[in-house]
């Protein structure tokens, strides 16, 4: 057991010095922030940061002071220890990575008060001076010696932050042309045109001009610089955009203020429409604070109850995703309730049929494993407990859903009980189709552009049905 213990006032002498050293790291900043409620851009921007004079103090420097306390605490006084006041002069910013040393040396000792005087030194790990300065305290008058607390385990989550990392990833791109079906709501219109000063899109809109026209008004933007189809209704825009994705002029489609089944409509046409070769599926690919990196559920919104041939088509779809999301060699979960083959569960045994075509190559570019639990997949602790051997249990980049229903659970849930944050893509077809919802966030529609956006400048040949 680690203890901690103090040095009372007669026990302390002129020139006895303590050091801590520590590097700065993101959850440090997040912390900082968290608890002094401290959200100044100069430290919580990165971008914002670099653009500033280099000898301006950030907060960085700030929560360098802090780390006194953690000395004078629990060194030199120790346990007991009143803090009285402090000066300290800061003379450069720290920054993320840098590692700094703080050394307390005690100055002075006042028998009145027992109070002690500390010159007080930050550095970086390249001896420049962070700060210098004095701190006063009261040193106790009683010996302490007992265990060390123990600290929680604090982990920062941060909302969207996979999405954002998703959206910066086009950054080397230049945007694509994206039809955008009946955008006569605010979230519709406002997300494409959001989409498009962000450099992702370049929007054509399809629909009533005159209703497009008032939502921009009421919003007080100008669309005159979008070229505007004009259509009598809704299902003439979903026809019209369709069409002009299957001849090359879009290389995307988002559905704006319709519903999905009369833009999918549209596209499933076999004479007119966007089909290829391969089984249209759909992916949400979720944001959930608590998973270590993005995490795609599919099919949650096409295909009600695919058979085996749909599934390998699913499966391939979502991989291909993955590569264009820079994922190498995605693991990819096959669910089911449980994580054994048994004949009265059809989901187990097309999830062995799955892995099964993945070793014969019938699916290719990722690691596929299943039949497994929604829990085997995301927890390396479940998984050990149950003793599964798998290159997928616990690190799932990709979750496939026996069937639409659970796999929409998975993905509702995810969203309102984990606060996942998701964009949605449908794959499979000649050009992407973001599926996006009147309820979905600025964030969320930007980040099914950014998919929609990799997609196509990560496109492989599809065949045409």
């Amino acid at each position: 057991m680690e203890f901690i213990e103090n040095k009372v006032f007669d026990e302390i002498q002129i020139g006895d010095t303590a050091t801590l050293t520590h590097t700065l790291t993101v959850e440090d900043i997040r912390l900082f922030a968290l608890v002094s409620g401290d959200v100044n851009p100069t430290h919580m921007d990165a971008q914002y940061a670099e653009d500033q004079e280099s000898h301006k103090v950030s907060g960085h420097s700030l929560w360098a002071g802090t780390l006194l306390s953690n000395l004078l605490g629990n060194q030199l006084p120790g346990p007991g220890t009143v803090y009285r006041e402090q000066n300290l002069q800061f003379q450069r910013q720290v920054f993320l990575g840098e590692t700094i040393i703080v050394t307390i040396t005690v100055k002075e000792k006042q028998e009145k008060d027992h109070l002690v005087i500390f010159d007080c030194h930050c550095e970086n790990q390249d001896g420049e001076v962070i700060y210098n300065g004095c701190a006063n305290v009261y040193a106790p008058e009683e010996k302490v010696k007992r265990p060390r607390a123990m600290l929680p385990e604090v982990h920062i989550n941060m909302p969207g932050a996979q999405l954002e990392r998703l959206v910066k990833m086009t950054e080397k791109f230049d945007p694509i042309r994206m039809a955008v079906v009946h955008p006569v709501d605010t979230n519709s219109l406002m997300g494409a045109i959001d989409a498009a000063k962000a450099n992702l899109i370049v929007p054509v809109l399809f629909g009533p001009r005159s209703k497009i026209a008032a939502v921009a008004e009421e919003e007080g933007v100008n669309i005159n610089d979008y070229e505007v189809i004009d259509t009598e209704h809704s299902h003439e825009a979903a026809a019209k955009a369709v069409a002009m994705a299957r001849s090359g002029d879009v290389d995307a489609i988002m559905k704006g203020s319709l519903h999905t089944d009369e833009l999918m409509h549209e596209a499933i046409r076999r004479d007119t429409g966007v089909t290829s070769s391969r089984r249209m599926s759909h992916v949400f690919l979720m944001d959930v604070p608590t998973y270590p990196r993005p995490l795609m559920v599919t099919d949650a919104a096409i295909n009600i109850e695919p058979n085996l041939e749909t599934k390998r088509d699913i499966v391939q779809n979502a991989i291909e995703l993955a590569h264009a999301l820079g994922v190498e060699q995605p693991k990819v979960a096959l669910l089911s309730a449980v994580e054994t083959v048994s004949p009265k569960m059809r989901s187990t045994l097309e999830a062995a049929a799955l892995c099964k075509m993945a070793d014969r190559r019938q699916i290719t570019g990722g690691i596929v494993d299943g039949p497994l639990a929604f829990d085997n997949a995301v927890s390396t602790k479940a998984a050990e407990i149950k003793k599964i051997t798998s290159a997928v249990a616990g690190q799932a980049d990709i979750l496939v859903a026996p069937d639409l229903e659970s796999g929409n659970m998975v993905a509702k849930q995810l969203e309102y009980l984990a606060d996942a944050q998701s964009s949605g893509i449908v794959l499979g077809a000649r050009v992407p189709i973001a599926l996006t919802s009147r309820a979905d966030s600025v964030l969320s529609r930007m980040a099914s552009c950014a998919l929609a956006l990799l997609l196509v400048r990560n496109k492989k040949p599809q065949l045409d049905r």
